[in-house]
């Protein structure tokens, strides 16, 4: 199994709400480095807003979220800040620049944000461009690229950025179906190369096949949590048993 013993990232007892909507309700999760754990459950049951909560764009109302065992402060622009330096996130739209090509997407935030040396930045797009199969897009803007592409120049995007840990929401849910396998597969590189990742998704042949760990969601809460073959194939819980029922019948 990937991943050592530490938790790279850690969150304890968190709950947030929307409103006077509660939609956590006291998450604990942990992720190891290298590990790949994939949230699962139906709609509205919190697996965005655990992404959402971890990069601070959601402010949780109790609990707390641990780096490397630091607590990160969201109130604080600097420990925010230290932490968006170490966590990236793609969102199942793809919010690109519709006026800048390619390489100007993936490169803008490094340059203007980082302050990093353009010829590094320059390199260091080129690689991971080639990585994701778009190699050859680099001076193409958006509206000349297929919505897979979009999503891969997206994941491009954040891993320009250097960072420790992926967040990946729903990253196939706006693409047709015979461009999801292009994302997935990318998203299968990055594992085998032993990226750290928290994952929402709903394809759960793939989250089988690439999750060390796997959390089932249902009403803020975590439902049950084990490996892909104690989720999909021996789940613990009614309500797991349900969900897997359901979904493996379709």
């Amino acid at each position: 199994m990937r991943g050592d013993l530490s938790h790279h990232l850690e969150i304890k007892g968190a709950c947030a709400s929307y409103g006077r909507i509660q939609v956590l309700k006291g998450v604990d999760l942990t992720l190891g480095k290298g590990e790949v754990v994939a949230l699962i459950g139906p709609s509205g049951s919190g697996k965005s807003t655990v992404l959402r909560m971890v990069m601070g764009l959601t402010l949780s109302t109790a609990g707390e979220i641990r780096l490397d065992g630091e607590a990160v402060n969201y109130r604080n622009p600097a420990s925010l800040r230290r932490l968006r330096d170490r966590i990236a996130v793609v969102f199942q739209q793809y919010n690109l620049f519709q006026n800048m090509d390619v390489m100007r997407n993936v490169t803008i935030a490094p340059l203007k944000i980082k302050r990093r040396p353009r010829d590094q930045v320059v390199a260091d797009a080129k690689r991971v461009l080639a990585k994701v199969g778009l190699a050859d897009k680099l001076a193409a803007y958006p509206d000349e690229l297929s919505g897979g592409q979009q999503q891969r120049v997206a994941i491009a995007r954040a891993l320009c950025l250097n960072p420790e840990i992926l967040l990946l929401d729903e990253v196939t849910s706006a693409l047709d179906p015979e461009l999801v396998n292009e994302v997935l597969d990318t998203i299968r590189g990055l594992a085998a190369e032993g990226m750290t990742m928290l994952i929402v998704s709903h394809e759960m042949a793939f989250v089988r096949e690439v999750a060390t760990r796997v959390i089932l969601m249902d009403d803020g809460q975590m439902v049950e949590a084990g490996t892909p073959q104690d989720i999909f194939d021996k789940p613990q819980t009614q309500r797991a048993r349900d969900f897997v029922g359901k979904i493996l019948r379709h």
